[in-house]
């Protein structure tokens, strides 16, 4: 299905110069002078290889449809993710870069969601939040509760995150995926 340019957007599968490309990072630049022009990062579905591309953004560009279907993450082996299919039992073996750095937020039984173009995983995306453990928080500073200030901690898959000062080591508390933040401490 032919798009505008400017309507791409990262996570899009994209076919250019006869391959498969899914759009990692994109942006609309508007020089001082001249048109306006989209830069976008793109990786190569087959190889693997990273480019970036720019249009203006009157161009079109042909975007492939994806279906979505759900797994459960098994294990890892390897530079891949086993993944099951609920309803088949099949397993699929997926390579661990699709995820990036949100690999590490990756636990036992999680359900994932898969991008599929003509039955390949294109694009794999977890739960919005995780529950994890603090195993390493600094100690509060006298007086820094005043202030909206926060503070360093390690989870249990060794991720950094800033958490409020309350926060003590041994606590469980909810992190986005997408960028490791924290949302609120874990109820019950």
């Amino acid at each position: 299905m032919k798009q505008q340019a400017n309507l791409i957007r990262a996570g899009q599968v994209i076919e250019h110069e006869g391959r498969r490309w899914t759009v990692l990072k994109q942006q609309i630049i508007t020089p001082g002078k001249g048109g306006a022009f989209i830069q976008v990062e793109m990786r190569d579905l087959k190889t693997g290889n990273k480019t970036n591309e720019r249009w203006r953004t009157a161009d079109t560009v042909e975007r492939l449809m994806t279906d979505n279907k759900e797994y459960t993450y098994s294990y890892t082996e390897g530079e891949n993710l086993v993944l099951m299919d609920d309803e088949t039992f099949e397993q699929l073996h997926v390579p661990v870069d699709l995820l990036g750095d949100q690999a590490a937020f990756l636990q036992d039984n999680m359900k994932l969601e898969a991008d599929l173009v003509e039955g390949d995983v294109v694009g794999l995306h977890l739960p919005a939040t995780v529950i994890l453990e603090v195993v390493e928080a600094d100690p509060v500073v006298k007086g820094q509760t005043a202030a909206s200030s926060y503070k360093p901690a390690k989870l249990s898959n060794g991720v950094k995150c800033m958490v409020p000062p309350f926060v003590e080591t041994g606590e469980r508390i909810v992190v986005k995926t997408e960028d490791s933040s924290y949302v609120e401490r874990a109820k019950g």
